[in-house]
């Protein structure tokens, strides 16, 4: 199917590696010109073709510098995709609420919710002059917030009001805005010898494999798997496109029926 995407500009956040990196692949794969952030620009990034930049998002002025580059870079914008975010380091992450500092709870924060907040502020000027679109990954764990860290989940029900909101201010102005919340996807979060899966698995008194061998079931997701990254990547693709002229304020679940609730 045409997405209708040919020639129009994008920005996706946190595109190393993931949901990130296949959302720049599938966007470049519609014929669009991607710049692509990230904190380390992986071999795997370069050779999408995107336009990497190297920066840290989690910092005050990261988003903006890297939308004025961005911007500079490609003349305009159409999209922005927040896709950087991150529980995947373990550092306490799975031993509770009362384990956690207030530095763990800043930068959780900062990298999975004020990113998006800084870098949608940025954009938006130039977004409402393209009546562009701004798609979000949030997670599920917005709706479930036992089922992960409380502060990451914290954070992403955070995200995922915010994207409401800004639907409902800049909708009149031609800009749509939807979020993406993906349950259990195959990424580092889960996988990574040092993360939150990792970490998770130690605590329960499990072997990293055996956890991820049984995590979908017991998370309720119908297909009994993890989800892939280029399956979220697809529905990102989508709801950037002219396709969903009329899909504004939503929060997509691609979580194989986890969320029971309607």
């Amino acid at each position: 199917m045409d997405m209708q995407l040919t020639v129009k500009t994008a920005v996706v956040t946190g595109a190393s590696r993931g949901i990130g990196l296949a959302t720049v692949s599938s966007l470049i794969g519609e014929g669009m010109r991607v710049v692509a952030a990230a904190r380390t620009i992986t071999p795997e990034l370069k050779e999408t073709g995107a336009v990497p930049v190297s920066v840290d998002l989690s910092t005050p002025d990261g988003p903006g510098r890297l939308i004025e580059q961005a911007v500079a870079e490609l003349g305009g914008l159409d999209v922005l995709v927040n896709n950087v975010g991150g529980g995947d380091s373990s550092e306490g992450q799975a031993a509770g609420f009362l384990s956690l500092t207030d530095q763990q709870w800043t930068e959780m924060v900062e990298l999975n919710f004020l990113a998006a907040v800084r870098a949608s502020r940025a954009a938006l000027p130039h977004l409402v002059e393209s009546r562009g679109a701004i798609v979000t990954v949030s997670s599920n764990g917005a709706r479930i917030p036992q089922s992960g860290p409380i502060a990451y989940t914290s954070a992403k029900a955070a995200l995922t009001a915010f994207g409401k909101a800004l639907a409902e201010e800049f909708g009149p102005q031609g800009v749509r805005v939807n979020t993406v919340s993906p349950g259990p996807v195959r990424t580092a979060m889960w996988e990574g010898p040092d993360s939150y899966g990792a970490e998770l698995a130690s605590s329960m008194g499990l072997s990293q494999g055996d956890l991820l061998a049984t995590l979908p079931a017991g998370a309720g997701m119908l297909t009994g798997r993890f989800v892939e990254p280029e399956e979220v990547a697809t529905l990102i693709t989508y709801l950037a496109s002219p396709l969903a002229a009329s899909v504004t304020g939503a929060d997509y679940l691609v979580d194989a029926g986890a969320v029971k609730t309607v």
